[in-house]
């Protein structure tokens, strides 16, 4: 080599154009048109909830690649201690963790400010999980008291990496103000950069991550709504990870494809129909039970398949914390489901309409969910709208039946609240998710809360399940595992068993290798 050429490559390398420095960017394909919320506190939509898991951090976290109760860890906060009532949670701050773009040090003023905002329905989307609490201050610059009214069941819960866990930025949120839903500020191993709508979302390393820099160095999540377009990206090698169709078929064509790994996972999704028990001809309990006897749970897990989807339980998700394994759901009975409405009124069907969403895992459940209801004369009437209109209208109060398919931090008292307790009624100050108007079930839930014996705990969560079921607020379909896909030489930097916020947690050991 000549003297020419080796003080080229010398000034390359030192330019940082050397192989060693290349850029890793990783691309993954989400089945989505867009998304309109970057704020954590109201991310409530299956595409927009990975994102926020990504940019923010909680007090606490799941250890990534695990859902598992017995597996929290600290995060922002390096320790915590409980009063002997358990009404009393002091929790001390990591010290020099930044936000992100040069924002500044967390602090507790930050995180008094987080918690205060996700308790407020102004703000968040999930201010019923903060309903309990009586005080939050700053004792000093990293320490943080919070004061309950009374017990509940795991109150850490509300606090991890999760849903209004996430601690934002006090002064980036009030600067921010409406805005901050388009330019996030967290802690998290990725800032926000841009968003091309309609394409992307942009993500680019924080290299003062407190737990250290990001091998990867950009994220691009990309909006490809279509299943088919987002198989050819992905077979083409435009994306590395892709959001995956629900369904048996998909799986296996995955799992032949070369140089692919698919990740199956929980928390499985519960399917439920909400049935709006005050609209006709649903405020006639014997409709709603016609309803349910004309579903097939298992014919509907079925035609997902047994990799990715099982029958439901009942009308919170299996494995939960206090779920009713054995819970008393009507049978499938098509005569029964025609003698029901013979009896309503009804000898030649009746006719209820549902707004839906197009994302397609929901789509093609709600498609045989139709077919079902076909059978015992019940039309089914769908209007199809695009994931982010689903939500805003059928909060509105616009739809007879809906179709929600979720998954929630895993104890009873949780999913309870949030779709059948009358404070989460649509269109009430206090609304969350209770679709359905459903209010039998107050009493247990609320005794459940203060309740200090697990096992009598535990009895009152059964008894609210079975009260809700024999109201038939809400139909229980099936539970869909969480299936994504990726290139094999993609690595998590952990055993991917579970992932809480519905997409791959991405850590800053994630990469390509």
């Amino acid at each position: 080599m000549s003297r020419t050429m080796i003080t080229a490559l010398a000034a390359a390398l030192a330019l940082g154009a050397g192989p060693a420095l290349a850029q890793k960017t990783l691309s993954i394909g989400m089945a989505t048109q867009d998304v309109q919320q970057l704020d954590p506190h109201r991310a409530v939509t299956t595409p927009e909830r990975p994102l926020a898991s990504w940019m923010f951090s909680g007090l606490v976290r799941f250890r990534p690649g695990s859902v598992s109760l017995e597996a929290l860890e600290p995060d922002l906060a390096e320790a915590w201690e409980i009063s002997t009532d358990r009404l009393t949670w002091t929790f001390k701050i990591r010290r020099g963790v930044q936000f992100h773009k040069g924002v500044g040090e967390l602090t507790a003023d930050d995180v008094v400010y987080s918690i205060k905002r996700a308790g407020d329905a102004k703000t968040s989307a999930f201010s019923s999980d903060f309903a309990v609490i009586d005080s939050i201050e700053a004792i000093d610059s990293h320490t943080v008291q919070i004061k309950l009214k009374n017990r509940v069941p795991f109150f850490l819960g509300s606090l991890v990496n999760y849903q209004g866990g996430f601690i934002v930025s006090k002064k980036a949120a009030e600067a921010a103000g409406e805005n901050f839903k388009t330019n996030p500020i967290g802690t998290g191993p990725f800032a926000y950069q841009e968003t091309k709508p309609n394409d992307r979302v942009t993500l680019v390393a924080h290299k003062q991550y407190f737990r250290g820099a990001p091998k990867l160095d950009t994220v691009h999540y990309r909006f490809i709504p279509s299943d088919a377009t987002r198989d050819l990206a992905f077979e083409a090698g435009e994306i590395q990870v892709i959001y995956g169709a629900q369904s048996q078929i998909w799986a296996d064509r995955m799992k032949r494809s070369p140089n692919t790994v698919v990740d199956v996972s929980r928390p499985a999704e519960l399917s439920v129909l909400s049935l709006n028990t005050k609209s006709k001809p649903l405020d006639d309990k014997r409709v709603r039970l016609a309803i349910a006897h004309a579903i097939n749970r298992a014919e509907l897990a079925k035609a997902k398949g047994d990799i990715v989807a099982v029958p439901g339980v009942s009308v919170i998700p299996s494995g939960y914390l206090g779920t009713d394994e054995q819970a008393p759901l009507p049978a499938f009975d098509i005569a029964k489901a025609k003698q029901l409405l013979t009896e309503a009124g009804y000898p030649n069907g009746v006719t209820i309409k549902a707004i839906h969403t197009q994302l397609p895992g929901m789509l093609t459940t709600i498609q045989v969910v139709q077919a079902q209801l076909k059978r015992a004369g019940i039309d089914l009437q769908i209007d199809l709208v695009d994931h982010a209109t689903f939500h805003a209208q059928i909060r509105q109060d616009l739809s007879q039946v809906i179709h929600y398919s979720s998954a929630r931090f895993p104890v009873a008292d949780i999913y309870l609240t949030q779709f059948f307790h009358s404070r989460s009624i649509i269109k009430t100050p206090t609304a969350v998710t209770n679709f359905s108007h459903c209010a039998v079930a107050d009493a247990d839930i609320d005794a459940a809360r203060n309740e200090a014996d697990l096992a009598k705990q535990k009895q009152l969560w059964i008894s609210a399940q079975r009260k809700i079921i024999e109201e038939v607020c809400g139909v229980a379909l099936i539970e869909q595992m969480q299936v994504w896909a990726r290139k094999a030489n993609v690595d998590y930097g952990y055993k991917l068993e579970g992932q809480i916020n519905l997409g791959p947690i991405l850590t800053e050991a994630t990469t390509i290798n």
